[in-house]
């Protein structure tokens, strides 16, 4: 069952971010009318002032939605040894999530709610397959944070309205990061694998995401988590190998970074890039999205 037919009426946190930008476009494309929401003064008829900190929403703005979608949060690029930064980014997703949240819980119409997350969820799980089935486990930084994000969902849910957590793996396309900047890197020989290499490094190209996200939003059956990311995750050595035959100089190889470099230049962001998470879209492909990029080579393909 789909609505991609019907003409939704769709509210987004998060609009102005680089997935959110290109979010508004693909949906308006579809048909659907985009509200944003802003906490600074509304510039045009499409956006809406809010204050989640102060956790004020107009309830009219949940009520007048068919579709909720949640991409706010503060940027992950930032200091990784600063507890400030640690907040912020912890903060400023779980807050949001849990204003739309109770919103929803609060409404008569109660809409569909697509709840961003991260496929940080998981935790190193070495090379073990992993699904939306999986469990969660160790306490890194970005894995505490998505499980406080998901929980912050459950309002939404446990009110009766559809809830999709948008596990969302790195989004892998030159127009920005981190695709942008490894484009760099390896153009100039500094470029090249994590550690050892070997742990699976699950991604996902622009338009897949994309895809699957509106995907979600126009199947009314469709709820729980889905993982977007690549059919088969690479591991680190495969994505570098692949991404070096594209951009590297001829017989310039790859410069590997030693995994002790990496912890303690990335301090509570190095299990993100040392951890392995071997995992598969099993809930989106058995909703019925078909993918644009299968696999990592075809994601470079039309990301770089």
């Amino acid at each position: 069952m789909s609505t991609a037919d019907a003409r939704m009426s769709v509210l987004l946190a998060g609009g102005s971010g680089f997935l959110g930008t290109r979010l508004q476009r693909a949906l308006r494309d579809r048909g659907h009318t985009v509200t944003t929401l802003t906490r600074r003064a509304p510039e045009k008829d499409s956006e809406a002032s809010w204050d989640p900190y102060a956790g004020e929403l107009d309830a009219a703005l949940v009520e007048g939605a068919d579709v909720v979608v949640n991409l706010a949060g503060s940027p992950l690029i930032g200091n990784p040894h600063s507890k400030r930064w640690a907040r912020d980014l912890r903060d400023s997703r779980v807050v949001t999530t849990a204003v739309l949240a109770k919103a929803i819980a609060a409404s008569e119409r109660r809409p569909a709610f697509l709840a961003g997350n991260g496929i940080a969820w998981y935790g190193d799980h070495g090379s073990a397959v992993l699904t939306e089935a999986s469990d969660t486990r160790g306490h890194a930084l970005l894995t505490t944070v998505t499980r406080d994000w998901q929980e912050a969902a459950l309002p939404a849910s446990e009110a009766g309205a559809r809830v999709c957590v948008l596990r969302t793996s790195p989004v892998m396309d030159a127009s920005g990061p981190p695709l942008q900047w490894l484009k760099l890197l390896f153009r100039t020989g500094t470029g090249g694998r994590l550690g050892s290499g070997e742990q699976y490094m699950p991604m996902s190209s622009l338009r897949d995401w994309l895809g699957a996200v509106v995907h979600l939003a126009e199947h009314p059956d469709a709820s729980g988590p889905f993982n977007i990311c690549l059919p088969e995750a690479p591991t680190n050595r495969e994505f570098t190998r692949a991404l070096a035959e594209r951009v590297a100089p001829k017989g310039l190889a790859p410069f590997p970074v030693p995994a002790l470099l990496l912890r303690a230049a990335a301090g509570d962001l190095a299990p993100e890039l040392l951890g392995s998470v071997n995992v598969r879209p099993a809930a989106l492909e058995a909703s019925g999205y078909t993918f644009l990029d299968p696999d990592v080579g075809s994601l470079l393909d039309t990301g770089l």
